[in-house]
């Protein structure tokens, strides 16, 4: 049984559904327009990009040297580089950022109401939340990959919609594309294949042509894959792809010992004693120690043990380069990090998962608390890379208070609930009789949502950054899920109605 109103797919190509009608041309006329001046607005607000220290920099660096590998994906660095050869100024860099994110999310919407012909109220209060929403310009004018990542995973997210619904060898390439990507711009994509096979499990294709779509997806992928393994097997002889994850082990790791009392620690391998008695020590001799739990600190910070003990190793090593010496320690890290980890589970799940689990549903402002972080100056590579006069930034409200995101944290809190508690009323009340071909993408958005919490809360903190597609998936089909119920509820109701009369008619015949 379909309570929905049908979809205008088999009607209308997409184009025609854009151009062709009246409302939906409007709709595209005013975000254009509301785009452009909120941009200008900001702008005034905020004339330089914004900076993470020293992450951006980072970035630029590996821009500037051109480099295959970088500590974070080479992605965004490479994306500088593609930017900066049509024009070096940073506002270029904000606008095609700001532009990409903005596109990304109408696109995303105007394929779901292309499938899906939601009210008229629903569709009014989406396009003003992606249109207006702060955090899109905050993303937009930060010198970092989130604005990047965001807009492809929009993007990759409106292909899965079209290879469920309506594939083709256009969708199928682009797909594979903008996965590929989004692979090369942040860790986070790693699960995104997975979630793609699900989407091809869906897909009215050929099993032949399922295969093949997705293999070509994974055949970049791994291409990439490799060639990174490589860069890294010559640099520190060590095949690898990310030695990030590898710091990023044992920094929860760290997590976890912090709260071990000494009592509870047990020996560790050989090959592990030195690190060890090191963060013991550490830990023994800074009882109170002043940081969050679940923090990503411990990988960074020059006076933790995990810095110190990789400058230890590399001391009489002169010709060693700050990177060569990062990702030189990934493989051992990784190791060190995962024993910790399996010898402690309980103490993982308390000390780490659980408030890391806090913080993804409650995430974190972080960088974009203040402008730059709160500094007045940028480094030297940030100047000649945008072709500053100065090294110095500011911004035109006081302090540099970015106030427009501060609500976020919440905002991302209860739209997860209401998620949650639509996919559930959806569930108990076999929302699948209703709607098969609403079902397919209902447990594809559920799959995505629950898969994409558990590898963020089990890897790495959280921050509100990092949930900018997540939590906007949650508005989209949270609001679309509202809409099904007050649907579902309208159609009971006018079966009730159409069923009073016939069974009062029943009971006078026998009468």
């Amino acid at each position: 049984m379909n309570i929905l109103p049908n979809a205008p797919a088999s009607k209308q190509t997409f184009r025609q559904f854009l151009f062709h009608n009246r409302g939906n041309r409007i709709i595209l006329y005013v975000a254009a327009a509301v785009i452009v001046i909120q941009f200008v607005v900001f702008k005034y607000l905020y004339p330089f990009a914004n900076y993470i220290h020293d992450d951006s920099f980072r970035y630029i660096e590996a821009a500037y040297d051109n480099l295959t590998i970088n500590s974070y994906p080479i992605g965004y660095s490479k994306f500088l580089r593609l930017v900066s050869v049509v024009a070096k100024p940073d506002l270029a860099l904000v606008i095609c950022q700001y532009l990409l994110i903005q596109c990304s999310s109408l696109f995303f919407l105007f394929t779901v109401f292309y499938f899906y012909k939601a009210g008229r109220v629903i569709q009014t209060v989406l396009f003003c939340f992606m249109v207006l929403n702060p955090l899109f310009l905050q993303l937009g004018n930060m010198v970092s990959s989130d604005a990047l990542f965001l807009s492809l995973s929009m993007t990759w997210f409106a292909l899965l919609i079209w290879l469920i619904y309506k594939p083709s060898k256009k969708i199928i390439g682009w797909h594979a594309l903008v996965l590929f990507l989004a692979f090369t711009v942040r860790y986070n994509a790693l699960i995104y294949p997975f979630i793609a096979a699900l989407a091809f499990g869906f897909s009215p294709l050929p099993v032949r042509k399922k295969a093949a779509g997705l293999g070509l997806a994974l055949l970049l992928i791994g291409w990439f894959a490799g060639l990174t393994m490589y860069q890294y097997k010559k640099l520190t002889g060590y095949w690898q792809f990310s030695p990030f994850s590898g710091w990023q082990w044992s920094n929860n790791a760290m997590n976890v010992y912090r709260e071990l009392h000494y009592t509870e620690r047990e020996p560790v391998p050989p090959q592990f004693h030195a690190l060890d008695n090191r963060i013991r020590t550490f830990f023994d001799t800074h009882p109170n120690l002043n940081v969050v739990k679940a923090t990503p600190a411990y990988m960074w910070t020059p006076r933790y043990p995990l810095v110190q003990y990789r400058d230890s190793l590399f001391q009489n090593d002169g010709s060693a380069t700050e990177f060569k010496m990062w990702a030189g320690m990934g493989p051992f890290y990784s190791a060190y990090g995962k024993y910790i980890i399996k010898k402690y589970p309980l103490h993982f799940l308390r000390h780490f998962v659980l408030p890391n689990a806090w913080k993804y549903f409650v995430p974190p402002v972080e960088y974009l608390e203040n402008y730059n972080w709160g500094y007045p100056i940028v480094q030297e590579s940030a100047v000649k890379w945008f072709g500053y006069s100065s090294n110095q930034v500011r911004a035109g409200t006081k302090n540099g208070g970015l106030w427009s995101v501060q609500y976020f944290p919440w905002l991302v809190s209860f739209v997860n609930m209401i998620l949650f508690l639509m996919l559930l009323c959806y569930l108990l009340l076999k929302g699948w009789q209703y709607n098969p071909a609403f079902n397919r993408i209902i447990l594809l958005v559920g799959v995505f949502w629950i898969t994409y919490a558990a590898f963020n809360i089990f890897a790495a903190p959280t921050v509100l950054r990092y949930q900018a597609f997540t939590s906007s998936l949650s508005v989209i089909f949270s609001l679309l899920l509202i809409d099904w119920l007050g649907r579902l509820i309208q159609h009971l109701k006018t079966e009730s109605q159409q069923q009073q009369p016939n069974s009062e008619y029943a009971q006078k015949a026998i009468g």
